[in-house]
């Protein structure tokens, strides 16, 4: 790309939202602002939005005004598929007001209900759904029996399961009502409904599961069966993340993100 070709790099800001053009001129100055990893302070610089990575003290910038990135609390009954050819509930219903064709991060099963994420940005969605990322999850689970601190400590250190070793990056038990528990989990794993089968192992089957967060997002007061769009914020951390390093070189061989 010659000097005469681009976009400025202060007019690329400004139109992603990230600050008016004067404000993006003092990000850039401040050397606050990096294309694809290098930090550029030059005000005449231009870049390729079609290709070049912007960030703004390490916060990715999203360029393509036309990537959709929306929040969906699932339901539970609803499968985690744009069509299901067994005629179950999908998630169609929940992209209509959107002209494009959005499709789901990962994959929430049946029975689980809370946050799943749907975009356009195929690129994001692979990224981010395939294990060697190791997005964290938080998931709430109600369990069957009395959680002891004795359980809590062996979600953390791990277990064998079938396929393999697991553990919990964190647990903590939530609260105990009668024959109940409420216990929550942090959990990178994508293996094939893993919450359920580690509470299964530990002797606490899972009456009802939820997911909490995924990587940066938060569910928050969202209700269940509404979507609502990513703010800036949000979609700059989940970008953000998309653009890292996988964490594992070797995947395990499972369905990703299916708890």
């Amino acid at each position: 790309m010659t000097d005469a070709e681009g976009v400025r790099l202060q007019k690329a800001l400004a139109h992603a939202g990230v600050a008016s053009r004067r404000v993006a001129e003092e990000l850039i100055a401040a050397g606050r602002v990096r294309v694809n990893g290098t930090v550029v302070d030059e005000l005449g610089s231009r870049i390729d939005p079609e290709t070049d990575l912007i960030d703004v003290d390490g916060v990715a910038v999203q360029l393509d005004q036309t990537k959709r990135y929306v929040m969906l609390n699932k339901p539970t009954g609803v499968v985690s598929s744009m069509h299901d050819d067994r005629g179950r509930t999908d998630l169609r219903q929940y992209t209509r007001e959107w002209e494009e064709r959005l499709y789901n991060v990962g994959r929430l099963d049946v029975e689980t209900s809370g946050l799943l994420v749907l975009t356009n940005d195929g690129e994001l969605a692979h990224m981010l759904a395939h294990p060697s990322f190791g997005v964290t999850k938080v998931y709430i689970a109600k369990v069957s029996g009395t959680v002891t601190p004795q359980t809590i400590g062996r979600l953390t250190r791990g277990f064998d399961l079938e396929d393999g070793p697991i553990h919990a990056d964190k647990a903590r038990l939530l609260d105990r009502s009668g024959d109940t528990s409420l216990v929550e989990l942090t959990l990178h794993s994508g293996r094939n409904r893993i919450v359920r089968r580690m509470m299964a192992a530990v002797g606490h089957p899972v009456i009802d599961l939820v997911r909490r967060r995924f990587g940066p997002l938060h569910l928050g007061t969202l209700p269940v069966g509404a979507v609502r769009e990513l703010t800036k914020v949000e979609r700059g951390a989940l970008l953000t993340l998309s653009r890292r390093e996988p964490a594992e070189p070797t995947p395990p061989k499972d369905d990703p993100e299916t708890s």
